[in-house]
């Protein structure tokens, strides 16, 4: 069923004339007219929720206008509420213009899709000039709802005899997948009619791919537009003529991407292409990010359910000699904790391979997952990871290379068994080879720590609890947990502090992580904050690994805030001579602590420090 704007925007959500005249200034006004018109409960809350999206990326989109929009509970209908500022607004827009139209889109939280049907609608209207000069002159509301059903003139060009025409497919995406996709698909729609262009316009939306090109569309083709902030399929433009730009360039300068596409100097796109060097600074950051974005929902899948085998084997219970085998003693709970262990299972092949293809395309997926996997296996754990995703990613970019002198013929056995083959022999190779100094380094620790064992308890806490966060799971954090694990072994009545340290910083990372979200809320994206609310959890749970995704986006930043938190939770449990009885639970295994308030109080103190230093540290 096709959306009416007159559906949404009704009669009582219009202000003629806003009176503020900076960008959260005017979101609070229209936040309290729709409260006072009965659409959200709570103005505040409802500002909060915009505030959040602009965090994002603007909603300004330029030519003087912006559609903030926001989902939530608070919010009783689906509405649009139309503003107008006569003098402008400094809204951080796309092109740095004042706003003059304000189109607010408010939707409950249960809605879908409804917000991008929306957006999606509105964008493609407001891209028409006679619609736009209506609006600014409407005064009342039958005028606004006649100036969207202006039908566009270029829409009543004639298009026959298509095949005289240039032909051109277009790719648009943005960060976000939602108004900037559509605008700038619409855009080029309407200037290509104008030019008398062929166009088709393919959208990578929030809500899938729409419109989506054909290979006959691509063969057909004479030119390709990528018009896309985010990394798209391209390897289906072999052999076209093709630009790629940021998407606002589509919504700003249409016409001129239409002509430098046609033009006789622009490159052919080819797999050569692609191999060339990029921008290192730039592009690191976006191979790790796509490794970080696919990753997460194991580490958050996997790490809740091994929490819940924790929580049923203490709700069902577990005898006090058999506490090593806490969260995987009844059958349940067994059943829990080899469900999530089979998620966090593929963690890092995840992380290494989605690092890898970011570099390297499909070619460089398998041999990022064979990094990955020995990293696991083979102790190099999550640092390891991180380097053999990029060490795949570059060593098929190198085999890329190497082969390009084959025959054209043979692309088709690159792809299915030269690219694979040398690249999972090559990687591989390299991470059996890079496992072995960190085994050597797990070793060391081993012995190290061994030798320290009876001496001054601070020290041995420090270390632990430094050594707990330095890599989140790997070959270093293993070290001193199976240390502690042995110290428990061989406890007399009561358990043993120094497991009661290791487990106790083992919870910081994560519990930082909800701390520096919850109290620096500008530095981090709204997918960032949603996992942070996760890591409280994971924290709680003594799952270490659910802070890093947050330690591969910046991990010099990130892991010594991490460090120190650990440290100092390390030194105060072992200072005070805390024992613990079980060798793993988290906050599940509380009662089985000496004392519980004070060790939950370190937990406490060991978190809110890291987390400060995480968020001040932050970009």
């Amino acid at each position: 069923m096709e959306l009416k704007i007159s559906d949404v925007l009704k009669s009582n959500s219009i202000i003629f004339d806003l009176k503020e005249n900076d960008k959260k200034s005017v979101l609070l006004e229209m936040s309290e007219y729709l409260k006072a018109q009965g659409f959200v409960s709570d103005a505040n809350q409802f500002l909060d929720v915009l505030l959040e999206r602009e965090a994002v990326s603007t909603t300004g989109v330029g030519d003087g206008i912006a559609i903030p929009h926001g989902r939530s509970n608070i919010v009783t209908e689906t509405v649009v509420l139309f503003g107008r500022s006569t003098g402008g607004v400094n809204f951080e827009s796309m092109d740095d213009k004042p706003v003059h139209l304000f189109f607010m889109i408010a939707t409950p939280e249960n809605s879908g899709n409804e917000h991008l049907k929306i957006l999606a609608e509105l964008s493609g209207k407001l891209m028409h000039s006679d619609v736009v000069l209506e609006l600014k002159n409407a005064s009342t509301y039958s005028e606004i709802i006649e100036a969207f059903s202006i039908e566009d003139t270029t829409n009543n060009i004639e298009t026959n005899d298509l095949h005289n025409h240039k032909k051109v497919v277009a790719v648009t995406a943005c960060a976000t997948g939602i108004a900037h996709t559509y605008m700038a698909a619409e855009k080029l729609q309407e200037i290509a009619k104008k030019l008398n262009i062929d166009v088709k316009v393919e959208t990578n939306g929030t809500s899938g791919v729409g419109n989506q090109l054909s290979k006959a569309d691509i063969e057909n083709a004479d030119a390709v537009i990528v018009a896309a902030d985010i990394k798209v399929e391209t390897s289906r433009f072999d052999g076209k003529k093709m630009i790629a730009v940021p998407v606002a360039k589509a919504i700003k300068e249409p016409q001129k991407l239409f002509e430098e596409a046609l033009s006789d100097n622009t490159p052919i796109h080819s797999e050569k292409a692609q191999d060339s060097p990029r921008d290192e600074k730039k592009g690191i950051y976006k191979h790790l990010m796509s490794g970080v974005s696919y990753m997460l929902p194991f580490v958050i899948g996997g790490g809740i359910v091994i929490a819940l085998s924790f929580l049923v084997d203490q709700l069902i219970g577990v005898p006090q000699d058999s506490l090593g085998q806490l969260g995987s003693y009844n059958e349940l709970a067994a059943s829990l904790n080899k469900i999530g262990g089979a998620a966090f299972g593929f963690m890092l092949p995840v992380l290494a391979g989605y690092i890898a293809y970011s570099i390297a395309d499909r070619p460089g997926l398998v041999a990022g997952f064979v990094a990955g996997g020995i990293a696991s296996t083979g102790g190099a754990g999550f640092l390891g990871a991180l380097i053999g995703g990029f060490v795949a990613g570059y060593v098929v970019n190198f085999v890329k290379k190497m082969l390009n002198g084959l025959p054209h013929s043979l692309n088709g056995l690159k792809n299915i068994m030269l690219y694979p083959l040398l690249g999972v022999l090559i990687t591989g190779a390299i991470m059996l080879i890079v496992n072995v100094p960190m085994k050597t380094i797990n070793d060391m620790m081993n012995n190290f720590l061994l030798n320290l064992s009876g001496t001054n308890a601070v020290i041995l806490g420090l270390l632990l609890g430094a050594m707990m966060a330095i890599d989140l799971g790997g070959p270093v954090n293993k070290a001193a947990y199976v240390f502690g694990t042995g110290t428990l072994a061989t406890a007399s009545v009561g358990g043993s502090s120094v497991m009661a340290a290791v487990m106790a910083a083992g919870m910081v990372p994560p519990l930082a992580v909800f701390v520096a979200t919850l109290f620096f809320k500008d530095k981090f994206t709204v997918e960032e904050k949603q996992a942070g609310l996760t890591n409280a959890v994971l924290g709680a749970s003594f799952i270490t690994e659910g802070a890093i995704p947050f330690a591969s986006k910046d991990p010099l930043r990130i892991i010594p805030s991490f460090v120190v938190g650990s440290a100092v939770t390390g030194a105060l449990v072992l200072a005070s001579n805390i024992m613990v009885s079980a060798p793993h639970g988290g906050i599940f295994v509380i009662f089985l602590v000496s004392q519980p308030v004070l060790y939950i109080a370190y937990i406490a103190i060991g978190s809110i420090i890291s987390g400060f230093i995480m968020g001040i540290l932050s970009k």
